[in-house]
């Protein structure tokens, strides 16, 4: 199923559930910040999101900047460079071993749960924006 045709939800990083959660890691091992994307939200306002495919939804997960760092830094399963913990990487690897929705749609330069090269985050470039150039408001 294509992006195209998934329902988009947009949703907050602490109303996800753990399994949810624990998923997003794999896929973003090296943290978030880097990954977030801009969308416009209701009543037009510019977002930032970080981008999580499932085989049923395509999520965008509602965080500022600020967020990603501050989640990344508060959680044990990251060490003090913002990286996943081999043994929780390799441990969590196994527990979704059989989902193939985070093989065949959310690869990324930060991971290697594949490269089939449908959609990675290089086709995206043009919605990141550099956070130096926008208004504190937008953040």
């Amino acid at each position: 199923m294509s992006t195209k045709n998934k329902p988009k939800v947009i949703k907050d990083y602490d109303k996800l559930n753990e399994e949810t959660l624990e998923q997003i890691k794999l896929v973003y091992p090296k943290g978030f910040r880097e990954h977030l994307i801009t969308f416009t939200g209701k009543g037009g306002e510019k977002r930032k999101g970080l981008p999580f495919e499932t085989e049923e939804k395509y999520y965008l997960i509602r965080m500022t900047v600020e967020e990603a760092i501050f989640v990344i830094a508060e959680d044990d399963d990251y060490d003090d460079n913002g990286n996943l913990k081999p043994k929780v990487q390799s441990k969590l690897a196994v527990k979704y071993d059989d989902e193939d929705f985070l093989d065949e749609y959310n690869d990324n330069e930060d991971n290697d749960l594949g490269n089939n090269g449908d959609i990675s985050i290089d086709d995206l470039n043009e919605d990141v924006v550099d956070e130096s150039s926008i208004n504190e408001d937008y953040k």
